[in-house]
């Protein structure tokens, strides 16, 4: 087994008097996808932002291969080539595609002239190799659909360099058949080497492309399974909390209740 690119060991995060994340561990390896389940309120959004450099965490350690690292920023974690596509994805609508894919990046000529011709091909052949046909880099991007431009995004961080890419429910939003075109993606970023975290409350489409899942319950880490250890049935079952269920029926069980 590989060693992690990305890591965090147990880490706490509070907002005044509201502890958001308590002792939370995972590990990212190249080439394989980790995907975080939890329902609404398990701490999935606190634990993106600190593995994105939005929010430090209040303790234990943020490992980038190996060493322990304070991110102070998204740009830090940039740097690090730890990029997060978020739900919004941060995409202007009415702006081309190829302009959306370099924005804040865009190639230029010595003599600062943006160099239109070679950074429309780039993104034609980057979204081929994600196997999507973009005839047109100049059409808005809010023409695409929710799955293409998901990929967009996804391109986008690949083309920048990130080694983990952090993956924010990225089918939350879409149908059945968007999300697959979305999936088959995660699937190909893994396949080209990079760590992907995959955040999301539908253990379907996790037990889909996940090598190993971890489960967010209240802040805390629940569970954290390989993908030959766990069936589909079983991962939606601990995630909802059904061990915990289980567990108070026996109790009210043993006293009669």
């Amino acid at each position: 087994m590989s060693a992690p690119v990305l890591q965090v060991r147990g880490i706490g995060k509070s907002f005044g008097r509201v502890e958001a994340l308590k002792d939370v561990s995972c590990a990212v390896r190249a080439g394989e996808v980790t995907a975080v389940l939890g329902d609404n309120g398990a701490g999935k959004s606190t634990l993106i932002k600190v593995l994105s450099g939005v929010h430090p965490p209040d303790s234990g350690e943020y490992l980038v291969d190996g060493e322990p690292v304070r991110l102070s920023s998204p740009r830090d974690a940039l740097a690090r080539g730890i990029a997060t596509v978020y739900q919004d994805l941060a995409l202007a609508p009415l702006m081309p595609v190829w302009r959306n894919f370099f924005l804040g990046a865009e190639p230029a000529t010595r003599g600062g002239w943006l160099r239109r011709r070679s950074a429309k091909q780039v993104v034609v052949d980057e979204m081929a190799a994600m196997g999507i046909d973009l005839r047109d880099p100049e059409q808005p991007v809010g023409t695409l659909s929710g799955g293409e431009r998901q990929v967009v995004a996804i391109a986008r961080a690949i083309h920048f360099g990130a080694r983990v890419l952090i993956l924010d429910e990225p089918t939350s939003a879409l149908g059945v058949r968007q999300s697959g075109v979305v999936l088959k993606r995660v699937v190909q970023a893994r396949e080209r080497g990079l760590g992907v975290v995959l955040i999301t409350h539908n253990p379907d489409h996790a037990h889909l492309v996940g090598d190993r899942f971890v489960l967010l319950q209240r802040g805390r880490t629940t569970g954290e399974h390989l993908r030959a250890d766990i069936t589909r049935d079983e991962l939606a079952r601990e995630m909802s909390g059904g061990a915990e269920l289980e567990e108070l029926r026996h109790e009210l069980r043993e006293h009669g209740a």
